[in-house]
């Protein structure tokens, strides 16, 4: 019998910035100016907002998907992903396991096929399984 300790309920992405008015005027000024950036804002948006490539993976995943900034962070994501952001996060019964870090997701040049791979190369090399395996849709351009 396999523990389900192991079981992703859900993931956390912790964007590397402050949400809410001033916290985005500040992350796009300095995203102008070259002084801030945040990998994970570039997997999960484009000029105009949500990437249309993330909306349709999201519900692939089987699990809710919660993106929070770091002023939105709860205690136990804030310990788990304190200094390391951006991030991406399992929470299982056990708690948060860092699924990607800064580099990891640097790496992908913002691009949300990439991020599906590498996400799931993450979880199999963590030794954790979804809740309700993921289920590839065909994307549309």
């Amino acid at each position: 019998m396999t523990s389900q300790s192991g079981v992703i309920r859900r993931l956390v992405g912790v964007y590397h910035a402050d949400g809410g008015l001033r916290g985005e005027l500040a992350y796009v000024v300095g995203k102008v100016r070259g002084t801030a950036e945040c990998a994970l804002c570039d997997i999960t948006h484009g000029a105009l907002g949500r990437k249309r490539e993330w909306r349709h993976l999201v519900p692939e995943l089987g699990v809710p998907v919660d993106l929070v900034h770091l002023n939105e962070r709860s205690p136990e994501i804030r310990a788990a992903s304190e200094g390391r952001t951006p991030c991406v996060l399992a929470v299982t019964d056990d708690g948060p396991v860092s699924l990607l870090g800064p580099a990891d997701l640097a790496a992908l040049d913002g691009s949300v096929d990439r991020f599906a791979e590498r996400l799931a190369a993450a979880v199999e090399a963590t030794g954790l399984h979804w809740e309700r395996p993921p289920t590839p849709t065909p994307r549309r351009s």
